[in-house]
């Protein structure tokens, strides 16, 4: 059959600031993907957070964009909203940008990955005999935040050796969105989904950052869980952080993690599933990084966050000014452009003409 993987991502409200979502959005969120499970919208489904994020993981026979499923994970965080408005939760609603999605939730807000394939995970099939694959969710940083790790695992092997194998060894086609010009939005077996969204041009204004959103599947015919997460363990520097405007590493921690650290640094989980032959997910689930080994790398990023924030907003700390997400920056600099004035009010003085003979 063909199946769906769909995550879709929304910011609509948490605890005492951008931390997390409370436990009643989140039941309710739960009690939402069940009745969609006996309805036969959905497969299966799992919900989390990252940060003040929630997060839908479905599975279904309906493709990409399909209005039905994207109306109801915009329902779902119209509740998941309401109820943090009656508890006074902070940002209720918050990246839901538009009255109403115009088909599906691409442009409207919440974030967006979907992937589509054959699934026969049989024995005999000498492509996928298994179907496994990972979900990436980051709070607090820009769409580009996956594009090294990425990059590395699917077309190094200095981080994935699995790309010498017959297997891999064709290596994979990258299709790359311009988001700064959005006109023009592989063959073989999809690998990767990855969300790109722009908040502030959807909306006009800052509201939120754009906390990407990534479906990556492993083994076989792709590279293997260890190789994809190598190079999370750069810690990298990303775009995001406090007010969304601030030069930062991206920390790798486990899923339903709260934004509660020094700063708000830019968070990522990754969490493992498989998927049996009728579409629904293994009993558990792997927390790729809920390991020890992952607690150097979050020491090490906050040793880096540390560094670039004793420097403030000067240089390389924060966001060139077209990147800058809160508008009140770009509008304060551009209040004080207009109390400059050249020095001592002369004007440049024309370069003489020379004499004709």
């Amino acid at each position: 059959m063909r199946l769906t993987l769909s995550i879709l991502k929304a910011d609509v409200g948490s605890i005492g600031g951008h931390t997390k979502p409370s436990q009643k959005m989140i039941d309710a969120t739960k009690q939402a993907v069940s009745e969609a499970i006996a309805k036969g919208l959905l497969i299966d489904a799992y919900v989390s957070h990252t940060g003040d994020d929630i997060a839908i993981l479905s599975t279904h026979t309906r493709g990409p964009n399909n209005t039905e499923v994207h109306q109801f994970a915009w329902d779902t965080f119209l509740k998941a909203t309401a109820i943090a408005q009656k508890y006074g939760l902070y940002g209720a609603g918050q990246d839901l940008l538009v009255d109403a999605p115009s088909g599906n939730l691409r442009g409207a807000g919440p974030a967006v990955a979907e992937l589509e394939f054959e699934h026969n995970p049989v024995k005999t099939n000498k492509v996928r005999p298994a179907e496994s694959f990972m979900m990436l969710a980051a709070d607090k940083c820009g769409p580009g935040a996956y594009n090294l790790p990425i990059f590395l695992g699917f077309a190094d092997p200095m981080y994935c050796a699995g790309l010498m194998l017959p297997k891999l060894i064709k290596g994979f086609t990258f299709n790359i969105i311009d988001m700064d010009n959005t006109e023009g939005d592989s063959d073989g077996e999809p690998a990767v989904s990855v969300s790109a969204m722009r908040l502030h041009n959807i909306a006009g204004t800052y509201t939120g950052k754009d906390d990407p959103v990534a479906l990556m599947r492993n083994q076989g015919i792709f590279p293997a869980p260890e190789e994809l997460v190598s190079a999370f363990t750069k810690a990298h520097y990303v775009g995001g952080d406090a007010r969304g405007s601030h030069v930062m590493p991206l920390m790798p921690v486990p899923i339903n993690t709260a934004v509660s650290g020094i700063y708000c640094l830019p968070l990522v989980s990754c969490t493992g599933f498989s998927v049996d032959a009728s579409g629904h997910f293994s009993e558990n689930v792997n927390d790729f990084f809920d390991n020890p080994a992952w607690d150097y790398v979050r020491t090490k990023a906050q040793e880096k966050a540390l560094y670039m924030r004793e420097q403030g907003w000067s240089g390389a700390a924060m966001l060139p000014y077209h990147e800058l997400e809160y508008s009140g920056f770009r509008d304060t600099v551009e209040g004080l452009m207009k109390q400059f004035a050249i020095r001592d009010g002369h004007k440049k003085a024309a370069a003489p003409v020379a004499a004709r003979r």
